[in-house]
């Protein structure tokens, strides 16, 4: 469920979440999970707490800071500026409503599990990779 909006900030998001809260399954669902990164409109115990109070079975779970390869939402962004905003040539912004409307039907009938490759060893490999290639501190001589 998409939704376009003239700025972002805590009311639109408010929007979006009182879009999904408001239908099934979610509305009836014993708890609904939100994963979100640390935007000003959904960061910290505050929007945990303002959000909770009107969805008493919405849980906020906050990414990592810095993690944006972990939030589904980020890497649908980067589908959606590749396939359809890219080139930026609109004549004006309803026409970039109408482009996202379209592409998010298009996209639900199209769409397909995302195919993980990456493991926790080659997480574990990636690190070490790093660790060798990290400059070794050197200590500096003070001069008498």
């Amino acid at each position: 469920m998409g939704r376009t909006e003239p700025k972002g900030g805590i009311a639109a998001f408010d929007r979006q979440v009182w879009q999904v809260m408001t239908k099934e399954p979610y509305r009836s669902a014993r708890r609904v999970l939100w994963i979100v990164d640390n935007g000003s409109d959904h960061r910290g115990k505050a929007s945990i707490n303002r959000l909770q109070k009107r969805w008493r079975n919405l849980i906020l779970v906050h990414t990592p800071v810095h993690a944006s390869w972990l939030n589904q939402a980020e890497i649908y962004h980067s589908i959606i500026q590749r396939k359809a905003l890219a080139p930026n040539d609109f004549n004006d912004t309803a026409q970039v409503a109408r482009t996202l409307n379209e592409f998010e039907h298009h996209y639900n009938q199209i769409a397909q599990p995302f195919e993980w490759s990456f493991t926790k060893q080659d997480l574990a490999d990636l690190l070490d990779r790093l660790e060798n290639q990290a400059p070794q501190a050197q200590p500096t001589a003070l001069a008498a």
